[in-house]
């Protein structure tokens, strides 16, 4: 049975003008887009060899952003720079409290650790990939081969193109391979931040939630060697000069009009089974979201009354809550539309479908699948605590970074984990080095002693026994004694140090006697049985994954768009309100009122008092909503959005930006796993407010010029 799994779009089930998918940007030729009520064509929209809307588009962070200038300026979210903003801060100048404003290119601020991609190409090579291994039926050695096999395409593709990065992106599981070809750029500044107040107004109690009223943006500068060459950070580099730029729309959009989205969106999960949906729901998620609210309530206290403190939890605590209250959502968003019941219905039908045609192929591909997933659950507390072992706490993520480079640069390039390879290997320091500047002793001990007291509690038969060996688990004082001691002896809080252990062997390593690189040393053989534990899982679900899909398309009679995988899309719809729950209605636009109904003087909403004084004038300027009749500041809509889609540009029908992607609806948080025209809406801030508050609020009128904007 021969069944296309990439491409087709136009023979959906659902209608066009259902906004329900996130368009890998190759595919996008094939929607009606006149029809839709776009006024550009897919070439003007992505084209490989002509200048186009997409040139304009970036990764940055781990979310999406746009250039609105010739200058290479850079919108994007103030929570997808707020590490770069926490690291030029301190107590005497908080530039995370008070805002940032660079008047002049020599003022903006190196935002270090951030880089900028843009796609250049895409090209198939899924025959390439699977050439390789049609002959493999191990799934451990499937898995590596596919690894190698995607590692060498990436390897000639950037030696072939110097300066540019390559990825291989799977689409569909075992199926569909792409390679991608980026424009990459090393050094970002910062040249914007709004207060955290207007930044982040609302905080997590408005994360996730409609209406908002946050101004969550951020203007960043991309900057290259003066031969045009990406380049390391240098006082010798000049701004950017992108082939296209984005043209901001200063009259904005209004109720009902049609909009999309271009940006990398990072999982989604649409396509997996019932079993996987059950163990997220049933074990990752609530792990997740309890570990989180700990790890949370204790930074929370610890920075409670200490400035110094609370300003390097800041972005920690940041990143926590958001996921903690995401996967809330995503819980509560499964139990509501009833979603893993939703999905066994229809599996059951599929395997009817599978009898009634004898297509024995596919007979017993959900037993199998369930099957892993059964004995998944057996481990899954185990596997989580020693992932978060060498993650959670500081110190030993950074001793088990060090421990892995020594061991993989020993071997030949393509043969290293990613993060180890020559073309990653600087920006793996780098992050490493980042993370000890919010390092905190005493939340780092106390953070490893709730891990350990979770591990002890393991029953017997997934004990780990080199824990329980290093740390005496059956007395907590004693565990406590040797974490403090340790932490007492060990170099690693210290950067220099640090540095120095990335040249090291693993000999040289072994040798320096460091208490916690000799943890992550005794833990070495639980960490090599756990990495081929998941190949060897992910590697029978890749089989049995590709095999549903042809289950499930034959049955349906239909293509599918594949999950998003942090590659580059296009999603559509219209700003427009919903109704969330009974004789409720959330209309879409939000204004200034909401603000001063909201200001309470006290975090999360305490508004400054010079914006406050604006909307108390209603000193708008030519930033007014014709159909609301004031200033308008948040912006709802239909478009397919997940995470990564944070810093996505909101453009109207003609390609030109009116609003910056930033959240979903509490109710939305479930689109990684399902869709549905009812509930999904994503939150944007109007472009308007932007530059309302760039003029008026901060005097910098001076981006507004290079934006174009009169």
């Amino acid at each position: 049975m021969k069944i296309r799994l990439f491409g087709v779009l136009l023979l959906f089930t659902f209608s066009l003008f259902a906004e329900e998918g996130m368009y890998p940007i190759t595919e996008i030729h094939k929607l009606n887009l006149k029809k839709l009520g776009i006024e550009l064509s897919a070439d003007q929209i992505f084209s490989e060899n002509e200048v186009s809307l997409s040139d304009a588009i970036v990764q940055i962070g781990g979310c999406t952003g746009s250039f609105i200038s010739p200058e290479g300026l850079i919108l994007t979210n103030h929570h997808c720079a707020f590490r770069a903003i926490q690291n030029i801060s301190s107590t005497e100048n908080d530039y995370l409290t008070n805002g940032f404003v660079a008047h002049t290119l020599q003022e903006e601020r190196p935002a270090k650790g951030y880089t900028v991609r843009i796609t250049e190409r895409v090209e198939d090579v899924s025959q390439r990939v699977l050439n390789a291994v049609k002959h493999i039926e191990d799934p451990i050695e499937r898995e590596k081969a596919i690894e190698k096999i995607t590692k060498q395409i990436v390897k000639e593709q950037e030696q072939k193109h110097p300066g540019k990065r390559a990825a291989v992106s799977e689409m569909f599981p075992g199926k569909t391979y792409y390679l991608f070809i980026y424009t990459y750029l090393k050094d970002v500044r910062l040249v914007y931040a709004p207060p955290r107040s207007i930044g982040e107004f609302g905080g997590e109690f408005d994360n996730w939630e409609w209406p908002r009223h946050t101004g969550d943006f951020t203007l960043m500068r991309a900057y290259v060697a003066p031969d045009g060459s990406p380049s390391d950070y240098s006082e010798e580099n000049v701004p950017y000069r992108p082939k296209s730029y984005l043209k901001v729309a200063a009259k904005g959009v209004e109720e009902g009009d049609r909009v999309f989205i271009l940006g990398y969106p990072g999982r989604t999960y649409r396509h997996r089974t019932s079993a996987f949906l059950a163990f997220e729901y049933e074990f990752r998620m609530p792990f997740v979201v309890d570990w989180y609210q700990w790890q949370i309530d204790l930074l929370t206290t610890l920075g409670k009354d200490d400035a110094d403190r609370s300003l390097k939890f800041s972005s920690w605590i940041k990143g926590l809550a958001n996921t903690e209250k995401n996967y809330r959502g995503k819980l509560q968003g499964i139990r509501r539309i009833g979603l893993l019941e939703q999905k066994k219905n229809e599996e059951e039908k599929i395997q009817v479908f599978i009898a009634e045609n004898n297509l024995k192929k596919y007979q017993h591909v959900l037993t199998e699948i369930k099957q892993i997933y059964h004995t998944y659950r057996q481990s899954a507390v185990r596997e989580m605590l020693l992932s978060y072992f060498g993650r959670s706490p500081v110190l030993p993520a950074v001793a088990r970074t060090l421990v892995l480079a020594a061991e993989e640069r020993q071997k030949e390039d393509l043969e290293r984990e990613r993060a180890f390879m020559d073309r990653n290997f600087k920006r793996t320091q780098t992050y490493t080095l980042l993370r000890l500047k919010n390092f905190d002793s005493q939340a780092d001990q106390l953070i490893l002693q709730e891990l350990l007291k979770k591990a002890a509690a393991l029953p017997e038969d997934q004990r780990i026994s080199a824990l329980r060996s290093i740390f005496k688990l059956d007395d907590a004082a004693e565990t406590r004694q040797v974490i403090s001691e340790a932490y007492r002896k060990t170099r690693l809080s210290d950067p220099e140090f640090v540095k120095t252990c990335f040249a090291k062997t693993p000999d040289e390593l072994k040798a320096l006697n460091d208490p916690l690189i000799n943890w992550m040393l005794a833990l070495k053989e639980d960490y090599e049985t756990l990495k081929n534990i998941r190949k060897e899982r992910n590697g029978k679900l890749r089989r049995l994954r590709a095999l549903w899909l042809e289950a499930k398309q034959a049955y349906l009679k239909t293509d599918f768009i594949p999950d998003a995988n942090g590659t580059y899309r296009m999603t559509f719809g219209f700003i427009e309100g919903y109704a969330p729950a009974d004789a409720v209605y959330k209309a879409p636009i939000t204004t200034g009122r909401g603000i001063l109904e909201k200001h309470t003087g006290k975090s999360p909403f305490d508004t400054p008092e010079k914006l406050l004084a604006l909307l108390k004038a209603k000193q708008f300027g030519p930033f007014v909503s014709k159909t609301v009749g004031t200033l308008p500041v948040g912006i709802l809509y239909s478009c397919d959005t997940t995470g990564g889609n944070s810093g996505s540009p909101v453009l109207n029908a003609r390609g030109q930006l009116v609003g910056l992607n930033f959240d979903r609806a509490f109710e939305a948080t479930i689109n990684d796993y399902a869709w549905n025209h009812q509930y999904s809406r994503s939150i944007g801030v109007d472009i308007r407010y932007i530059l309302f508050l760039l003029k008026y609020f901060s005097g910098a009128e001076h981006l507004l010029e290079e934006m174009g904007v009169q």
